[in-house]
């Protein structure tokens, strides 16, 4: 591919490090979930006395200590995807900017997660955690797509309104989540039997992140539609329907879960729904523009020996 090296192992490494962020919010339930999240009472050790779980700390220790262990895989995969971006070839600003942002996430995600267990589970300080994941999803799977592009300026595929539309779609999304948040710190489900909740009436909270997916919803069927109207290239139109039927999914569960008490496994699968929104949220966004490569510089041309063709004078 024009414009890409192919000596570096970048794209996996930044495809590796979205898969992780994803896989850290699903471990990241399961310590909320299985009444976990104080398994591992003190932090940065796990206890008084020790770095890692004991016996008698029991399969909550176990779960809650795993969790952290991910982080730590997460943050070795960061290191490796940044000097990825570094030996790149040629040297990218953007690719390098993009990596470092997502490798100081790492340790950004450690300090908010010792916060959540020193103040026993707060579930703001919780929500936040779960918020800084999402950012670095959008910033690795930035990443990731960067390095399939080029660096020359960013180029429209569709009409103008249209990108605006998505953005607006990709705002709401953002705002589905983070009254999702606030659904889930009024809720049951606290990570211990003991924790706190936000002490926020959990239907009226859930009434408006219901009203927000039904606008989400429905910008996404409009953004569908205007690409068809305007014959948009099939990836866009592609990614808008993708978007459309894992939000009508995401949503199908919610109302599920909602209905049926909250019980813990489809809890869990909707959490991981709310990354595949998310994602497909970014790839819709994305599928409306491009950044060409740089144009390969023309080939040079070879040189030969002149010959004399001047005809001989008559006589």
């Amino acid at each position: 591919m024009p414009g890409v090296s192919n000596r570096t192992l970048l794209r996996p490494l930044a495809l590796a490090s979205l898969v992780a962020n994803i896989a850290l919010v699903v471990t990241g339930a399961a310590v909320r979930l299985t009444q976990s999240g104080l398994g591992c009472p003190t932090w940065p050790r796990c206890t008084e006395d020790s770095y890692v779980t004991t016996p008698e700390m029991g399969v909550y220790g176990v779960i809650e200590f795993g969790n952290r262990v991910l982080g730590i895989v997460l943050g070795l995969i960061a290191v490796a995807t940044f000097i990825a971006a570094l030996l790149h070839k040629p040297r990218r600003r953007s690719l390098i900017v993009l990596a470092l942002v997502a490798g100081l996430g790492i340790p950004g995600q450690g300090v908010i997660g010792g916060i959540t267990v020193l103040t026993d589970l707060n579930p703001w300080v919780v929500g936040l955690h779960f918020l800084l994941s999402m950012a670095l999803i959008a910033v690795t799977y930035a990443l990731w797509k960067r390095t399939a592009e080029g660096d020359r300026p960013r180029r429209s595929l569709v009409p103008a309104p249209l990108p605006a539309l998505a953005r607006l779609t990709t705002v709401v999304s953002a705002a589905v989540i983070v009254l999702g948040v606030i659904v889930t710190g009024s809720g049951p489900h606290a990570g211990d039997a003991g924790a706190k909740r936000n002490g926020l009436d959990p239907a009226t909270i859930s009434q408006a992140h219901a009203d927000a997916v039904f606008l989400l919803i429905g910008l996404s069927v409009g953004l569908w539609f205007a690409l068809r109207a305007v014959k948009a290239p099939r990836p866009a139109v592609r990614a808008a329907g993708v978007l459309i039927l894992v939000e009508l999914s995401q949503g199908l569960i919610g109302f599920i879960q909602y209905f049926t008490n909250l019980p813990v496994l489809l809890v869990a699968v909707h959490m991981l729904g709310s990354c595949l929104v998310w994602l497909a949220t970014l790839s819709a966004l994305w599928s409306l523009r491009e950044r060409p490569h740089d144009p390969s510089p023309p080939p040079i041309p070879l040189e030969y020996p002149t010959t004399n063709t001047t005809p001989a004078p008559v006589a």
